[in-house]
């Protein structure tokens, strides 16, 4: 009998600290959670984007990239969120985003339209190619998130960018450009006269893609985030065939989070 009484007592024991366990999981969910008793929360964050808008998979055209440089900037913005329970969820929000990148590289037979003087050319270039681009605007995601553990939250779904400001230029020299095709009239452009190109006015307005990122919950109104933003349509409107592969913006931004409600 009393060894009865010493298996009862030991199970008691056992389910008294499991519970309590339990209880104490279920406190952190709601600690590192929306505020209250609430389901949803709404949050403001600020961050720094660096990547760069290319082509996927690199070209043949593109011979070797002798440097690059993200000109990235800062990002900031508000997320609501509602959850479904302690770990499912969903998100949206509205940001501000500021990206951009300088590229140097070699190219060849590099489909081009470009400026020389008061002269428009467009043909195959080969020699030195120096792109930069910067672009601002509105990233408005709809993502799911999931709840790893109480401080630790992974999202993903799709976004879309409003283009406010595109900027896609830069300039050609050390090589020729064949005006029309590879067998066209061979025009010399030096370093010393470079030519130039503007595609700015030919960047669409809407873009859409991926986004994947995560939030670590530093204290329950503090976190740190990272997220992947992965353009799926092509920066140029449609039927702009100046640059006759699509180029895609990828970039990351890091930075802060505060709970607000």
């Amino acid at each position: 009998m009393n060894k009865l009484t010493r298996y009862i007592a030991a199970f008691a024991l056992a389910l008294t600290a499991f519970s309590a366990t339990a209880n104490d999981a279920m406190d952190a969910y709601a600690k590192y959670g929306p505020r209250g008793d609430r389901s949803w929360g709404l949050k403001a964050r600020v961050g720094y984007a660096i990547g760069g808008t290319m082509p996927i998979p690199l070209p043949a055209e593109i011979r070797s990239i002798n440097r690059f440089r993200p000109n990235g900037g800062f990002s900031f913005g508000v997320d609501g969120y509602k959850q479904f329970d302690k770990r499912w969820g969903i998100m949206g929000g509205v940001h501000f985003f500021m990206e951009g990148m300088s590229t140097g590289a070699d190219v060849k037979n590099y489909h081009m339209g470009i400026s020389m003087g008061e002269d428009y050319l467009e043909g195959q270039f080969t020699g030195v190619d120096i792109t930069d681009v910067k672009m601002s605007g509105l990233t408005i995601p709809l993502t799911a998130t999931f709840r790893i553990n109480p401080r630790w939250t992974v999202n993903l779904g799709p976004y879309m960018n409003v283009l406010f400001n595109g900027d896609f230029s830069g300039s050609v020299y050390d090589g020729y450009l064949r005006v029309g095709d590879p067998t066209g009239e061979k025009i010399i452009i030096s370093r010393e006269n470079p030519a130039t190109y503007d595609f700015g006015d030919d960047m669409r307005t809407l873009q859409f893609g991926v986004q994947a990122g995560f939030e670590w919950k530093a204290t329950p109104n503090i976190g740190l985030f990272g997220q992947l933003d992965w353009g799926l349509t092509d920066v140029f409107k449609s039927g702009f065939e100046t640059v006759d592969f699509p180029m895609y913006p990828v970039y990351g931004t890091v930075g802060i989070t505060y709970s607000l409600y």
